[in-house]
């Protein structure tokens, strides 16, 4: 007998639960693409992404997934040769590195580990070092979705700005938009990247590039870019066709339409934050009650810099990985694995897990899955102190 049978809950940082409703908006024929409610349906998405990402700046729109967006990113920052600046704070941090080293980028990486911020004092100091200015850029995650550490964006391009260095502030958004408080104008952000399948409540397949004037002006001399990446006609699209360089991808744009409209017009950005951020603390004092009797702790010390979307954990003695597979096969929930969270020559997937809480996610599904966890550790023995299930309760009680 197992208690996993009926609609299984995936717990994991994407993809998140997408919406009955955003799958029933794209269960329909495929559209006209050369004219009529698709072009008026696109003009509003664009519209939508900005408000989401509270900018004016100019917005391209890629068939792609997070790898890809940051693929796009890169192709309109960099020439080959071209210096970046990353910040490291978990393992997509190190994934955006990676992809624009294999580019032909210059790559400086400042790794800050898994379990804490960004300084921005050191990347002030690898700033001030660069005199000749070969760093073109600085790439940072707002939210890492393995570390699930959030970095203070304002206070990064403050520290630019101090040093008068002209490099550009990238971030990578794909675990907070939508999720966390993120305002692109107001903290100084001239590349933004973020993906569908997260915070946006749509099925993998979008990434988005968002571009200031001022990033524009800078990669105009950006010799990366080809047809396919260039955001210059998705920017300013002359044809509908330019917007996505070929066929658009039709039923994705339908469902991120409705997801756009229950977030935006239904819900409200602002409103969406909060509910995020009391979901992550339900979790958050879950965690705390059961690390009073046991080796759980969460990854980030400090909850000013735990993203809202995702929350990732340690419970030691390969416990992590034997309450993954008790919650997946015996009740049906599915939790994250420790993604490159493991020291060197260990498993990350045995003592690290990820409990995300991002996109369509409510008050019954949050607590119903820290219920099952309570259920797991129960009944494989994990050590654990008392209460939380009260306390998770309570936050949402509040």
């Amino acid at each position: 007998m197992s208690l996993s049978r009926g609609r299984p809950y995936l717990a994991i940082p994407g993809p998140s639960v997408m919406p009955d409703r955003v799958l029933a908006a794209m269960h329909r024929a495929a559209p006209n693409i050369y004219a009529g409610p698709l072009h008026e349906m696109t003009a509003e998405i664009r519209a939508g992404l900005k408000r989401v990402a509270c900018t004016a700046a100019h917005v391209a729109i890629y068939i792609a997934n997070g790898h890809g967006a940051w693929e796009a990113a890169n192709a309109n920052m960099f020439s080959a040769g071209d210096g970046a600046l990353v910040a490291l704070t978990g393992q997509f941090g190190i994934g955006w590195a990676n992809s624009a080293e294999r580019m032909g980028v210059t790559v400086t990486r400042l790794d800050f580990g898994r379990q804490a911020p960004a300084d921005p004092a050191r990347i002030a100091e690898a700033l001030s070092a660069d005199r000749a200015h070969r760093i073109r850029a600085v790439l940072v995650s707002h939210v890492d979705t393995a570390s699930s550490v959030r970095n203070d964006i304002a206070a990064i391009r403050a520290a630019i700005d101090a040093t008068g260095h002209p490099a550009l502030l990238a971030v990578d958004a794909i675990a907070s938009l939508g999720c966390d408080p993120l305002r692109m104008d107001d903290w100084g952000i001239d590349v933004l990247v973020a993906a569908s399948q997260k915070g946006l409540m749509t099925p993998p397949g979008l990434g988005f590039v968002w571009f200031s004037e001022r990033a524009r002006e800078a990669g105009r001399g950006a010799r990366l870019k080809t047809p396919y990446w260039d955001w210059e006609p998705r920017g300013f699209a002359q044809e509908y066709w330019q917007n996505f360089c070929g066929t658009a991808p039709t039923h994705h744009l339908f469902g991120l339409a409705e997801a756009l409209k229950m977030l935006l017009d239904e819900e409200g950005l602002e409103a969406a934050w909060a509910r995020h951020a009391r979901l992550a603390e339900a979790v958050w004092a879950a965690f705390d009650a059961w690390g009073q009797g046991g080796d759980i702790v969460l990854n980030i010390a400090d909850r000013a810099f735990r993203g809202h979307a995702v929350t990732a954990a340690r419970i030691g003695g390969g416990g992590a990985g034997r309450l993954r597979s008790w919650c997946e096969t015996e009740a049906g929930v599915t939790l994250g694995i420790g993604l490159g969270m493991a020291a060197p020559g260990e498993t990350s997937y045995a003592d690290f897990l990820r409990v995300a809480h991002m996109g369509h996610v409510n008050a019954h599904m949050t607590l119903g899955v820290l219920a099952v966890m309570e259920a797991g550790m129960r009944a494989l023995g994990i050590d654990r102190g008392a209460g939380a299930l009260d306390a998770a309760a309570a936050v949402c009680a509040r």
